[in-house]
């Protein structure tokens, strides 16, 4: 019923741009050039933790980016989540370039913590990712989404959580259920989330793949990569800086819109 109230009302009642608060438009131009009007680029946090598959983003997380994924997040501003999906579509494009394999691919989101997910009222990283899935095939490229993963055990909330602690925090937090096992074979699986801080969320999602008895998904015998729509400006900054050296994943201190991971 929430959703469906938040849906009818997105078309009826007066918007303002998510991103700049500019009236009559859920999403100005300049905000949605902010978003993906640009090439996605390669991530990479500091410290850049083992087991972290190449990351893509669209975006540099601050100012508009900021803005429109917490209001879709945080304030359930539902119609922003197609202008997320073109930029997170856009970020698994660029991975998919790089890597080898063949087949379908297959989005598959970071789940979010239940508890988080019923007081907002909507799955943010699961509804972006559906929305992703749906730009993939209208310019042509097959993909689906699928919801593999799920958590085994609770995990603490990750705000003021320096990297080494939220890695420990979030260490085998999550798993692929036998039945999620098929769902994964035959496709190039690409990891997705909306947001990517220190990079623990991707690493424990990473890890919960591959430790799937063995299986190869489209000739990968891992996750051939992983996307997100934003990432901390300065993990693009040491990219085209030092392509070799990764500094920063942004303030562990701020309370990031994430499900309690990051």
């Amino acid at each position: 019923m929430r959703n469906w109230w938040r849906e009818i009302s997105d078309l009826v009642l007066p918007v303002a741009c998510g991103g700049c608060g500019r009236p009559r438009t859920a999403l100005c131009e300049e905000c949605a050039g902010a978003l993906s009007g640009g090439p996605a680029r390669r991530a990479r946090p500091v410290p850049e933790p083992a087991g972290l598959p190449a990351v893509w983003g669209a975006a540099a997380y601050e100012d508009a980016v900021r803005a429109v994924l917490l209001a879709h997040k945080e304030r359930g501003a539902l119609g922003l989540a197609g202008a997320l999906g073109r930029a997170l579509a856009g970020s698994v494009r660029a991975a998919v370039a790089r890597s080898a394999g063949a087949g379908t691919l297959l989005l598959v989101p970071v789940p979010s913590a239940r508890g988080a997910v019923r007081a907002r009222g909507h799955d943010a990283g699961r509804r972006i990712a559906w929305s992703a899935s749906a730009e993939l095939r209208r310019t042509g490229t097959p993909a689906r989404v699928v919801a593999a993963l799920r958590q085994r055990r609770g995990v603490a909330d990750q705000a003021g959580l320096d990297a080494r602690q939220r890695l420990a925090n979030l260490a085998g937090a999550l798993e692929v259920p036998a039945g999620g096992v098929r769902l994964l074979e035959g496709g190039r699986v690409v990891l997705v989330d909306d947001l990517m801080t220190t990079g623990a969320s991707l690493v424990e999602a990473a890890r919960a793949v591959r430790a799937v008895g063995g299986r190869e998904f489209g000739g990968c015998p891992e996750p051939v990569a992983a996307a997100v729509v934003a990432v901390p400006p300065l993990s693009f900054e040491i990219n085209r800086n030092c392509p070799r050296t990764s500094i920063v994943a942004g303030s562990e201190g701020e309370k990031l819109p994430e499900r309690g991971y990051a």
